[in-house]
């Protein structure tokens, strides 16, 4: 969430900075909102002030009083009168939270501007694309030349959107998501933490997935009997492990010593995928139902720009071990996420198809989401607490891993070769995936 209290200082700042991300900040609404509740505060200080005065003023002199019932009538039309107060003022600032909550962030100072991908820039490449002098196959034939990856039995069990992975496939899936974590933990240095993955909608809000994108997340209510009265819960199958993963510094107060603090998480993912009509959603590429590595530091705010970078190096370092080719790019601001500064897309090279997938989004939030989680750190200089910064990352999606390690590593006798750094000790010495020929 942005800070009101700048907004306020400077309402065309944030309106042209948001006019970049083609969201238009509705000013006049905002200062109208403002002007009431500033005046609504103001009134309710006097009329509390007053009532104190009154009430001491009778504590003292009820002695002498003789109708002292005309003075406790005065003090309970006082205190009336500041709770019907008090309940207009708490009304305006619930509108105010409201238009705050689905403003986005603004974009930092080296954003290309722009609508779509066609506006983003092209960073580097890493790798050489491989030739082939055969005719080569995408992620979904190998699958089912394999019969390591069943979309048929998965649709009759789920529906569509989910796959059900078998065989030598699967344990190369499962292969990945290890050496993933083993990566980010033993040569990146951060902590493993296995999360829930049903989260309450506090946490969905804190790190910016509500109110916003409720559509494209799986809801669910638990009920428990409470003292003989049903209780519904409102909760949330996670999108990423980003969600539990931020809110383990939920209304935290972090000593400068212990920053920063690095968290890793191999998890399912799930996302409803709603604004998806029309895009590649076969095979592996977009599923309601995936694993991902996420990666998460949180910084003091002078480390969080040269921190995105070391992150995102974090992430392409995956993508070398396994000698995958990819791209960097630096997103535009009309391609950001919700709560995102700057995002640099990891994209991976699918030779069948012959374009570059997403694979991983290392993103700078500032403190955007630690303002919705309330998160800070003690700054002894100001003596005051200072909200953190966050940034995440995927280091990296295991799926769209795997789909592209079957396409890049495909051989002409039907074979596809594992990546040497996954052969031993997470393969079992398995150099090739049987061969479909």
């Amino acid at each position: 969430m942005l800070n009101f209290n700048k907004i306020k200082k400077n309402y065309s700042f944030f309106k042209k900075q948001l006019k970049k991300r083609n969201f238009l900040l509705d000013v006049s609404k905002l200062k109208e909102l403002e002007k009431k509740r500033k005046k609504l505060q103001i009134n309710s200080e006097i009329k509390i002030s007053e009532h104190k005065r009154l009430s001491k003023h009778l504590l003292y002199r009820k002695s002498i009083y003789h109708e002292i019932d005309i003075f406790k009538n005065q003090l309970i039309y006082s205190r009336n009168f500041i709770d019907r107060l008090k309940k207009k003022l708490e009304k305006i600032k619930d509108k105010i939270l409201k238009i705050l909550s689905i403003i986005p962030n603004i974009p930092y100072k080296d954003i290309p501007v722009g609508i779509g991908d066609k506006n983003n820039k092209e960073i580097c490449h890493w790798g050489k694309k491989k030739k082939y002098n055969f005719s080569i196959m995408n992620h979904i034939e190998i699958g089912n030349k394999l019969k390591g990856l069943d979309w048929k039995t998965a649709s009759i069990i789920s529906g569509s959107g989910y796959t059900i992975i078998k065989g030598s496939i699967a344990q190369l899936h499962r292969a990945l998501g290890q050496f993933m974590l083993d990566v980010q933990t033993k040569l990146h240095g951060y902590e493993e933490v296995y999360v829930p993955y049903i989260v309450k909608e506090q946490s969905m809000y804190g790190t910016g997935q509500l109110p916003k994108f409720k559509k494209d997340l799986f809801h669910t209510y638990s009920m428990h009997n409470n003292h003989q009265k049903n209780k519904y819960n409102n909760l949330f199958l996670i999108p990423t492990s980003e969600v539990p993963l931020i809110n383990l510094v939920q209304n935290k107060i972090i000593l400068p010593n212990e920053l920063p603090l690095k968290f890793t998480s191999l998890s399912s993912c799930f996302r409803s995928e709603v604004n998806t009509y029309g895009k590649n959603v076969k095979g592996l590429i977009r599923n309601h139902q995936f694993d991902k590595v996420e990666i998460i530091q949180i910084v003091h705010p002078k480390k969080s720009e040269e921190t995105l970078e070391i992150l995102t190096k974090h992430a392409e370092k995956i993508l070398q071990l396994l000698k995958l080719p990819y791209r960097k790019i630096l997103l535009c601001t009309g391609e950001l996420g919700f709560s995102s500064q700057k995002t640099y897309d990891l994209e991976v090279w699918f030779p069948e198809q012959k374009l570059y997938r997403e694979v991983s989004s290392c993103s700078l939030t500032g403190d955007f989401q630690s303002r919705r989680i309330n998160a800070r750190y003690k700054d002894y200089k100001k003596k005051k607490n200072c909200f953190l910064h966050t940034l995440n990352g995927s280091g990296l999606a295991v799926g769209r891993t795997l789909a592209a390690i079957l396409e890049n590593f495909q051989c002409s006798n039907g074979k596809i070769a594992i990546p040497k750094v996954l052969q031993y000790p997470y393969m079992d010495g398995i150099k090739f995936l049987k061969s479909f020929k």
